[in-house]
């Protein structure tokens, strides 16, 4: 019988596939649109439809929501909606328009190690010295894909920077949530109390006109990138329900390889995809250590 942490790992590995394919599309979509906060707002908003539409079709087969009991669990989906959903999603794409997109990529992919550090902490997840590592190679591959990128703390640095840090708090908050809720109640809070958040800071900032696709091409981009966006929320919530926080965030680093392959990678990169791939199939491998829930 497959573990509860192995099918954990397993739904990570589908969440890496959606996000490999999503980061090489949503470059394009992101052109096709020509403001990135409209763009990633509507992107949202549809993601969050899509959500709700399979939460439906799914309740006949046992989906449900879970109503907060107390006062804290009421804050950490606030959270969850604001903070995981919302703000990094602006901070990160202007971060995106004002700094080089290898040194965004490389600080984003830093949320592997974020998450390693809180997880040990809030949540007594426990690492192995095999998997620290593994974190380690991960961190080092992400770099050498970059390009051996040179940080700068420019604004836009430090905007990605702060989503990064956000998105890693999301997840333990997320992971702790997770004890008494059910992955759907997160997925849906988090699109639904997200896209409309983005949509409040849209009408805030009168650019709420700007947010409406106006061409059948944007229109075309929404809807692939939102599917690829639903997709990811929810194997994600489903994947963190049932593995430790580090270990679905280290499997999503192993996106980088279909983003890459769709890219058409070639030799130089070849080292460094395969730095990657060791340090991931060390999480993908099978444990005997006692998994906190």
């Amino acid at each position: 019988m497959i573990s509860t942490r192995s099918q954990g790992v397993a739904l990570a590995g589908a969440t890496a596939l959606i996000s490999g394919v999503a980061v090489y599309v949503n470059a394009n979509g992101v052109a096709a649109y020509g403001d990135a906060t409209a763009y990633t707002t509507v992107k949202n908003a549809m993601a969050a439809m899509l959500i709700l539409a399979a939460f439906l079709a799914a309740r006949p087969a046992g989906a449900r929501l879970t109503r907060p009991a107390r006062a804290r669990q009421w804050w950490g989906l606030a959270f969850v909606a604001i903070f995981g959903g919302a703000v990094p999603f602006v901070l990160f794409f202007q971060g995106l328009a004002s700094t080089a997109s290898t040194q965004a990529a490389f600080v984003h992919k830093t949320l592997i190690v974020w998450v390693a550090l809180l997880a040990v902490v809030a949540l007594k997840e426990r690492l192995s010295w095999w998997h620290l590592g593994a974190i380690g190679l991960l961190v080092l591959a992400q770099w050498g894909l970059a390009g051996d990128v040179g940080l700068v703390a420019d604004r836009g640095t430090m905007l990605v920077a702060a989503a990064t840090l956000m998105w890693a708090v999301e997840v333990v908050v997320s992971k702790r949530l997770l004890r008494g809720m059910t992955p759907w109640t997160l997925s849906i809070t988090r699109m639904v109390g997200g896209s409309v958040a983005l949509l409040a800071w849209s009408g805030a900032t009168s650019s709420l006109g700007n947010v409406i696709p106006s061409t059948a091409d944007q229109w075309a981009w929404v809807a692939v990138t939102g599917a690829l966006l639903a997709g990811y929320v929810l194997t994600w919530h489903q994947a963190l329900a049932r593995a430790q926080a580090v270990d679905v965030t280290a499997v999503l680093v192993l996106g980088a390889l279909v983003t890459a392959a769709l890219a058409g990678a070639g030799a130089p990169e070849l080292p460094w995809l395969l730095m990657l791939a060791a340090g991931g199939l060390v999480f993908l491998l099978p444990t005997r250590r006692r998994v906190p829930t």
